[in-house]
């Protein structure tokens, strides 16, 4: 993938330093906030909330001024008991999701769940941790949590590629949304965005620009599970890649059939 000429410009070894104590001050900030949070987000779930929230505000707004990546919200941002089909390309993504929604909670891979504060707070707002290669069990279980009251109403997101998948590569969806949302009866709401060319998978470098992360019109429930992905996926990927146009860069073929 190749970035425009004024983007080049822009990107020197200035922009590795401040790239470099902007995710110094990122990590020091969660651990600030999360010892200032802790007893708060221990009692009340709504603690573990504002302390996640607030944190991902600060990176957003940090993010703008020390890097010059600006963050934009796009569409309808869901607030009832629904799901969320992401594109996955970064932490960014994530950051910004939680920042808006009332009540997200993630689906998550269960190694997280050993990350220093992330994890405890991942466990407070009612994210659900997957084994890796076992998500249908771990779709069951929280199924089941749901019916029993154990988990809260609110945003359940979900990521259907399974992992960061960068600007250009494709990677095949899975079926875990078409479950969620034939099994609960609740509506999906796809997310496309572009911020992995920005905020890449791995390393330090942030480059400025506008990241977004747009919500697209809801998938009601009811469709067939395989009419269910096949919109899901073309939805995401049309949107995604039509905010990274915007964004100047044009995905590479090659690149994109890996």
């Amino acid at each position: 993938m190749t970035a425009p000429a004024n983007l080049i410009d822009r990107i020197g070894p200035l922009q590795w330093v401040r790239s470099a104590l902007f995710v110094f001050q990122m990590y020091l900030a969660m651990a600030v906030m999360g010892v200032l949070y802790f007893p708060w987000a221990m009692l009340s779930r709504r603690g573990a909330r504002a302390a996640c929230r607030h944190y991902c505000l600060w990176v957003r707004w940090t993010a703008s001024w020390m890097v010059g990546l600006k963050t934009e919200i796009r569409g309808k941002v869901p607030t009832g008991e629904v799901l969320i089909a992401s594109k996955h390309q970064s932490f960014l993504d994530i950051i910004m999701i939680f920042s808006v929604v009332p009540a997200g909670k993630f689906i998550m891979k269960r190694e997280l769940l050993w990350t220093p504060i992330l994890g405890q707070y991942a466990l407070r707002i009612g994210c659900v941790p997957v084994e890796r290669g076992k998500r249908g069990q771990a779709i069951s279980r929280m199924l089941k949590d749901v019916k029993s009251g154990l988990v809260e109403p609110g945003q359940l997101i979900i990521y259907p590629q399974g992992t960061r998948v960068s600007p250009g590569v494709t990677k095949p969806y899975k079926v875990g949304a078409a479950l969620l949302s034939e099994q609960t009866g609740q509506a999906c709401v796809p997310a496309a965005t572009n911020v992995g060319l920005f905020w890449p998978r791995k390393g330090i470098w942030r480059k400025p620009g506008l990241a977004v992360v747009e919500f697209l019109p809801q998938i009601k429930p009811g469709l067939a599970r395989e009419t269910f992905m096949i919109r899901l996926e073309t939805e995401v990927e049309a949107a995604s890649d039509r905010l990274m146009q915007e964004a100047g860069y044009e995905p590479d073929q090659g690149h994109r059939d890996a």
